[in-house]
């Protein structure tokens, strides 16, 4: 009988690419109307290229830019940045469809929920919070407490454990194949891959679920618990 189901957070509940896209574009725009003298184009790059290196989340991209081509920060150009980065990423950091009234009703079922992520601490409740979900997960497991990133087992077990569960009674949801689905199954979980945000063109996820809008979630704990 499932219990719980655990859920990826970026592409899975939130946006991620969406509004990691505009705001980087909003913190160029403002950064070159501080005075950075490159384009759009090429600051883009290099922040990509650093992203690539160091991980989507890394915290200090536009200091490691403006080191890279001035040989240190100047606090004009990257106070400017930081702030139309910032007001970008709450405007446009949303949820997919029917997340919020499918987290209620799996609550309403008896169900715990579970976040594991590899966003830091910070960023993860700080995304949770700005869409008003901080109080409906049991169970926030990121980055900076397991120290490994999925498809290690370790965050996947502390989750269990702090659920009080066993892998049989959990279900993972994410939209990273290679990580989420991987990960859950390698400690005994059942997967359903989350396509509506799978950024990959994904064919075969090795899941054994795989839905387009995360209110199938219902169907499935229903058929898994043999509710009618």
């Amino acid at each position: 009988m499932i219990k719980a189901i655990i859920f990826d957070l970026d592409n899975t509940l939130v946006d991620f690419m969406l509004f990691k896209k505009r705001a980087i574009d909003a913190a160029i725009y403002a950064m070159i109307d501080t005075g950075l003298d490159i384009t759009f184009d090429e600051a883009n790059k290099r922040i990509s290229d650093i992203y690539q290196r160091e991980g989507i989340e890394y915290q200090q991209v536009f200091d490691k830019m403006l080191i890279d081509l001035y040989g240190k920060v100047d606090y004009k150009i990257i106070s400017s940045g930081i702030i139309a980065y910032r007001t970008a990423r709450e405007a446009a950091l949303t949820l997919y469809p029917n997340v919020t009234p499918t987290l209620i009703e799996l609550i309403k079922m008896g169900l715990k929920l579970a976040v594991v992520s590899d966003a830091p601490t910070m960023e993860a409740w700080l995304r949770l919070s700005y869409l008003r979900l901080q109080h409906l997960f049991d169970v926030v497991i990121t980055f900076d407490e397991s120290k490994e990133r999925k498809p290690s087992p370790v965050p996947f077990n502390l989750a269990l454990n702090k659920l009080q569960l066993k892998a049989n009674e959990c279900l993972m949801l994410g939209d990273w194949a290679e990580r989420d689905v991987v990960g859950a199954k390698a400690v005994g979980m059942k997967t359903v891959f989350a396509r509506y945000g799978d950024t990959f063109n994904t064919v075969n996820p090795g899941s054994d679920y795989d839905i387009n809008c995360i209110s199938e979630l219902i169907n499935i704990i229903k058929k898994e618990n043999n509710i009618k």
